[in-house]
C-alpha cells in the first residue's frame, strides 16, 4: 500500500490531471453559481469586446460587471478565443489553458520527474486558490518560469517571448529580465525583446486602431496609478505583502510603496555582485525564487490568489536544497500553514479576519523564505552545496 501512495504521488500524469480537473471543475461552479461568481472572466471577456468596440478598457460597466480591468490591452489577444464563445465553454477552456501554461513550465523545469510532480503537489493549494478565481497568475507564474528555463536551454527567443506575453499582461513579466546576465547569446535575446514588443504592441491596434491602443497605454498608466492608491487601505484584501503587514501592523496607511521598494530592490540585486557563480545553474534557480517571491511580496497589489506566483518560488528553494535542515523543513510547513491555508476551513473566520486579512499576514512566511534565499545568494557556494536530481 505504502509503495502504491509513493508510486502516486511521485507519477507526474496523476497530479497533472488533478491540476486539469480542478480547473474545469472550478469553472463549471463559477458558471452554475451564476455571473455574481464569475466577475473576474466578465471582466476579461470585455476587454476583448471593448478593443473591438474601441471603448475604454479601464473604464466601470456596472450594467456587464463589477469593478474594473487592470491588464494591458494586448490581453484583449489572449482572451479572445475563449470571449467568443458561450460562457459555459470559455470559462473552463479559459482556466485550462492558464493551467498548460503553468503544467508546462513545471514539466520544462531542471529537475527529476519525482521533484517536478513533489513541486506540483506542494502548489496545489495555491493553484486551487488562483484558479477559482479563473486568474491569469496561474498563466503569468509559468510564464515567468519559462522566461528563466529558456536562459538555461540557451533558447533565447523563447524566453523573450515569454517576458513580453507576461509584462504587456501584467506587467510583472518585466521581472523575467533577472536572468538576463546569465543569457548566453545577449544581442539574440535584446533583439527579440525589441520585435516581439513591437509585435505585441501593435496587433491590438490592428483590432481596434492605433488611436486606441497609444491612448490604452496612458490610461492602463493611469489606471494602475490609482489602483496602487486604492489597495493601500488598512484591512481589505489587497496589499498581502512586506509592505502591507509593516502598514497595518503599525496602522498607518501612508507609508509609501518608495520606503520599501529603493532597499528591496538594492538587496534583491546585491547578489548579483557574485559573478563567479553564475556558472552554476542552481545560483540561477535561486535567483528565479528571489524573483517569484519579490514581485509578490513588493507589490501593493497582491491578493490571496497572487500567491500561485510567491509559492512557487518557495518551492524551487526548497527542492534545490542538498540538506533539508529543520529550519529549511520547518519554514516550509510555516509557509503551507499560513500562506496556502490560510484563506482556507483550517482557520476560523474570526482568526482570518481579526489577525491574517488584517495584518497581511498570508505574507509572513514568504518573507521568512526570502530573505533567508538572499542570505544564501550571498554566502553558499552553488557548486557543492545544492542539487537538482
Amino acid at each position: 500500500m505504502k509503495d502504491k501512495f509513493l508510486k502516486f504521488i511521485s507519477n507526474l500524469k496523476y497530479i497533472f490531471g488533478i491540476y486539469i480537473l480542478v480547473s474545469v471543475f472550478s469553472a463549471v461552479a463559477k458558471y452554475v453559481g451564476g455571473p455574481l461568481k464569475y466577475n473576474n472572466y466578465l471582466i476579461f471577456k470585455n476587454v476583448f469586446y471593448n478593443t473591438l468596440n474601441g471603448k475604454n478598457i479601464y473604464l466601470l460597466y456596472p450594467d456587464v460587471h463589477s469593478d474594473s480591468n487592470h491588464y494591458g490591452v494586448f490581453f484583449s489577444i489572449l482572451i479572445a478565443p475563449f470571449a467568443i464563445l458561450p460562457d459555459w465553454l470559455g470559462m473552463p477552456l479559459w482556466n485550462v489553458a492558464n493551467t498548460l501554461v503553468f503544467l508546462f513550465a513545471i514539466h520544462k523545469l531542471p529537475f527529476s520527474n519525482q521533484k517536478k510532480a513533489f513541486f506540483a503537489w506542494l502548489c496545489l493549494q495555491e493553484f486551487i486558490t488562483a484558479a477559482v478565481s479563473l486568474q491569469f497568475n496561474i498563466a503569468l507564474t509559468g510564464l515567468l518560469i519559462l522566461s528563466a528555463v529558456y536562459v538555461y536551454e540557451r533558447k533565447e527567443a523563447r524566453s523573450a517571448v515569454s517576458v513580453m506575453i507576461g509584462f504587456f499582461v501584467k506587467l510583472y513579466g518585466i521581472a523575467g529580465l533577472s536572468s538576463f546576465f546569465f543569457i548566453k547569446n545577449k544581442v539574440k535575446f535584446i533583439l527579440s525583446l525589441i520585435g516581439f514588443g513591437i509585435l505585441f504592441l501593435i496587433l491590438p491596434m490592428l483590432m481596434s486602431s492605433p488611436h486606441f491602443g497609444i491612448q490604452s497605454y496612458a490610461d492602463w498608466f493611469q489606471s494602475l496609478s490609482e489602483k496602487n492608491v486604492a489597495n493601500q487601505v488598512l484591512g481589505n484584501r489587497q496589499d498581502f505583502s512586506l509592505m502591507g503587514i509593516v502598514r497595518r501592523v503599525l496602522g498607518n496607511a501612508d507609508i509609501s510603496n518608495l520606503t520599501f521598494l529603493i532597499p528591496g530592490i538594492a538587496v534583491f540585486t546585491l547578489p548579483y555582485v557574485r559573478i563567479k557563480q553564475y556558472k552554476n545553474l542552481p545560483f540561477q534557480l535561486m535567483i528565479l525564487a528571489s524573483t517569484l517571491l519579490f514581485i509578490v511580496l513588493f507589490s501593493s497589489g497582491s491578493e490571496s490568489p497572487t500567491y500561485i506566483i510567491a509559492v512557487a518560488g518557495v518551492m524551487i528553494w526548497f527542492l534545490i536544497q542538498k540538506e533539508k535542515s529543520p529550519l529549511i523543513i520547518g519554514l516550509l510547513i510555516f509557509v503551507m500553514i499560513l500562506t496556502c491555508f490560510s484563506f482556507s476551513d483550517l482557520f476560523p473566520r474570526s482568526i482570518k479576519e481579526n489577525y491574517i486579512i488584517k495584518y497581511s499576514l498570508k505574507a509572513l512566511p514568504c518573507c521568512f523564505v526570502w530573505f533567508r534565499i538572499i542570505y544564501e545568494l550571498l554566502t553558499k557556494d552553488f557548486e557543492k552545496d545544492y542539487q537538482l536530481d
